[in-house]
Order: structure tokens, then C-alpha cells, then sequence
């Protein structure tokens, strides 16, 4: 009887302990919540935004005349909120679903964000916090174009614009690069918008200037920017939030956002000391507007490259991505003659491509970046990274060729000469930002 009874015992704490074993292996299959990294990317989230309202917002504000400050703000701020229900409501699941075209773009399976609860994780944050955090993403990029067109487009016009753009070429780009379409399939490299945000928001605002054409008295007019201390302070707010947009790409509190940190900020400040130079080197002085140029190029060519490349090639990029920036905004833009009012396309469009590029040879082990893998090299990698910049360009560009010229053909893209000259503060929104 002993002897059964502890076979029986014996036999017993087995299973119980195969059991707990089994349960361990299940929990761990179960996608669990970090606190920390979601805390962490609720604070990203947040920095992201203030990105878009105030310091995109105030930012742009600064560089236009004062008859045209408030209608830059009103741009900005209505984009973010439209393209905040349009994520909503669709523009999330064409980017993040699966799909019958599953290449190109996603599907609508979970559209007005169906199936997703409280409770459904996507890594280790909230599925909500997850789609919150790329919402910004996908109202901070349309409100990037704003800029090419300031103190000449039609309100209705840039809205409706807009409001497609995002649908037919922001969701498509982001899901072939981050949703498992076929710029994610080829290797390319884009960590936290690059390609998906700034060279998409670049190549929209060259067709867009060259499309609507010169404000009136361009290269004759005094058009200097009004108030650059509000630029300065919107530049300000730009690089502290670009902490959450590269560094809330990891979507994690660890070793690889650490580094993205750093390269974040040591990228923006070799690039203000790049276009400084390039100032001082032209024009005798170096400006403030040149040194918030200069950041935001370093920012901008750091972003796709920010986790793989080390400190030493973060410092080489900025530099190279802000005198090759400089040149676009003096040189280049002056040789093919269009008028990108807030230079999106000088700035956002060159070092998007100067970064996404570089990335390739600077991630290189010898430069102190995170290596290849296996089998592909410096050369293969550029190959790639050139495609789908290529992809990006030729996609974006076609289909926003087509969509200004239906808006200019039914609705028309620009005010009367009448309200451009009067100031669309006062035409288009009623208000005024200054009192007299």
C-alpha cells in the first residue's frame, strides 16, 4: 500500500509539474504587455505630435509673410486632425492589414479598427498605443507638403489634396515598407520613415510647386520669412519630438533605442554645423534661418538610418546630408526654376534619398555600423535602397501628378491674384495674426 501510494505520489508530482511546465510554455507563447515600453511609447507618441502642432505648425509659420501666418497654421492643424480620422477609419488597415494586393497595400479587414479591443497587443505595447503612435506618422507627413504651397493654395483644394494623397500613396509606401509589401521584401532599409515620410512628402511637394507654379512677384518681392524667432522655436520643438518619431520606431525601451538616441541627436548637430559652413563659406555669414535648415536636414537623413549605423557615421550623414541640402535649396531649385515656398522638397525630398542612400555604405562594420546580413554587401545593399527609392518616387510622383490636375481641373488649386496678394489670412480663414 506504501508502495502504490508513492508510485501514485510520485506519479502525481510529475504531472503536476509536467502541467506547470506546459503552462509556462504557453504563457510565454502569449503576446504580454510591457509596462515600460508602452509607457515609453505613449510618451513617443506625444513628442510626435508636438512635432506636427505646435513645431511644424510654428515652423512653417515663421518662414511666410505675416499676412500668411495664420493660414499656414490653420493648414497644419486641420491636416493633422483630418488625417487623424481618416487613420481611423481606414488609412491603418490599408497599411497594416493583409490584403488581395498584398504587395502594394493592405486590405480593410480592420477598418474603423475592427476586432481590436483594449486588450489586443501588438509586440509588447497595446495594439491602440501601436496605432496611435503611427497616426502621427501618417498626419505628420501630408502636413510636410503643406510647406510647398504656402500663401497660394485654395483651403478646399489642399484639403481634398491631401485627404488622397494619404489614401493612394502614404498607405500603399508605408505598407510596402513596413507592412510586408515588397520594398520590406527586397531588404531595403527604412527605420523609421525616411522613404515612407520625407522622401514621399518631398517628391508630392515638387509636383505640387511646379503644378501650381511662382507666387505672384517671386524673385522680385521681398518674400522673407516674418518672424524667424517663431522658426527657430518650431525647429526647437522639431528636433526635441524627433527623439519620438526615430526613437519610438524601436517600439521598445532598450539597448537599440539607446543608440538610436544618440545618433539622433549627433546627425542634427554635425548638419547645423554643416550648413553654418556652407553659409559662411557662400555668403560671409552664417544665418538662423540656415542653422534650423541644417537641423532639419540632419534629421531628416538620420531617420531612415538611425539604427543602423553607428555615432561616427551619424555625424558623417548630417554633415553630407546638410551640403547637399544647401545646394539644393541655392542651387538646384534656382537652375530649374520652381517656386517650393518652405523648401520641402530642397530639404526633406534631397536628404530623405542622402540618407537612405548612405545608410547602404555607413552601416558598414568599418564605420562602426551594424554589419549586413548575410550575403548581401555594401554594394548589393545601395542596389536596393536605390530601388526602392526609385519605386517611391515613380509611385508618389504619377499618382500625384494625377490627383493635382483632377483638383485643378474641377475645383481649381489656386486663390484668385486678388486674395493672394491681399493675404489668405484674411481671404481664406477671416482672421489676422497681427494687430495693427
Amino acid at each position: 500500500m506504501t508502495r502504490l501510494f508513492s508510485k501514485f505520489s510520485f506519479t502525481g508530482l510529475m504531472g503536476l509539474l509536467l502541467m506547470g511546465f506546459s503552462q509556462i510554455g504557453m504563457a510565454e507563447e502569449v503576446a504580454t504587455i510591457n509596462s515600460g515600453d508602452t509607457a515609453w511609447m505613449i510618451v513617443a507618441t506625444i513628442l510626435v505630435l508636438v512635432m506636427a502642432i505646435p513645431g511644424l505648425a510654428l515652423f512653417y509659420g515663421g518662414l511666410v509673410r505675416s499676412k500668411n501666418m495664420l493660414s499656414v497654421l490653420m493648414q497644419v492643424f486641420v491636416t493633422v486632425s483630418l488625417m487623424s480620422v481618416l487613420w481611423v477609419i481606414y488609412g491603418y488597415s490599408l497599411a497594416f492589414s493583409e490584403g488581395p494586393y498584398n504587395d502594394y497595400v493592405g486590405g480593410l479587414g480592420t477598418a474603423f479598427l475592427s476586432g481590436i479591443t483594449g486588450d489586443t497587443v501588438s509586440g509588447s505595447i497595446p495594439e491602440y498605443v501601436f496605432i496611435t503612435f503611427q497616426l502621427t506618422f501618417f498626419a505628420l507627413t501630408p502636413a510636410l507638403i503643406v510647406g510647398a504651397f504656402a500663401e497660394r493654395i485654395k483651403f478646399s483644394s489642399l484639403l481634398v489634396f491631401l485627404a488622397a494623397w494619404a489614401t493612394l500613396v502614404y498607405a500603399p509606401i508605408c505598407h510596402m515598407v513596413w507592412g510586408g509589401g515588397i520594398i520590406s521584401q527586397m531588404g531595403a532599409v527604412d527605420f523609421a520613415g525616411g522613404t515612407v515620410v520625407h522622401i514621399n512628402a518631398g517628391i508630392a511637394a515638387l509636383i505640387g510647386s511646379i503644378i501650381l507654379g511662382k507666387r505672384i512677384g517671386y524673385g522680385k518681392d521681398n518674400m522673407a520669412p516674418h518672424n524667424l524667432p517663431f522658426t527657430m522655436i518650431g525647429a526647437s520643438l522639431l528636433w526635441a519630438g524627433w527623439f519620438g518619431f526615430n526613437v519610438g520606431s524601436e517600439l521598445a525601451a532598450d539597448g537599440t533605442a539607446g543608440l538610436v538616441m544618440i545618433n539622433t541627436q549627433v546627425a542634427t548637430a554635425a548638419a547645423v554645423l554643416g550648413w553654418a559652413a556652407c553659409e559662411w563659406i557662400g555668403k560671409g555669414k552664417p544665418s538662423m534661418l540656415g542653422g534650423a535648415s541644417g537641423a532639419i536636414s540632419g534629421l531628416v537623413a538620420i531617420t531612415p538610418a538611425c539604427a543602423v549605423v553607428g555615432p561616427i557615421g551619424a555625424i558623417i550623414l548630417g554633415i553630407v546630408a546638410s551640403i547637399i541640402a544647401y545646394w539644393a535649396v541655392t542651387s538646384l531649385k534656382v537652375s530649374l526654376g520652381y517656386d517650393d515656398s518652405l523648401d520641402v522638397f530642397g530639404i526633406h525630398g534631397v536628404a530623405g534619398i542622402v540618407g537612405a542612400l548612405g545608410l547602404a555604405v555607413l552601416m558598414a562594420p568599418q564605420f562602426g555600423g551594424s554589419g549586413y546580413d548575410d550575403g548581401v554587401t555594401m554594394a548589393s545593399q545601395f542596389m536596393v535602397q536605390a530601388k526602392s527609392i526609385g519605386i517611391t518616387i515613380i509611385w508618389c510622383g504619377v499618382i500625384s501628378f494625377i490627383l493635382f490636375k483632377i483638383i485643378d481641373a474641377t475645383m481649381g488649386l489656386r486663390v484668385s491674384e486678388e486674395d493672394e496678394r491681399t493675404g489668405l489670412d484674411s481671404t481664406s480663414h477671416g482672421e489676422s495674426a497681427y494687430r495693427s
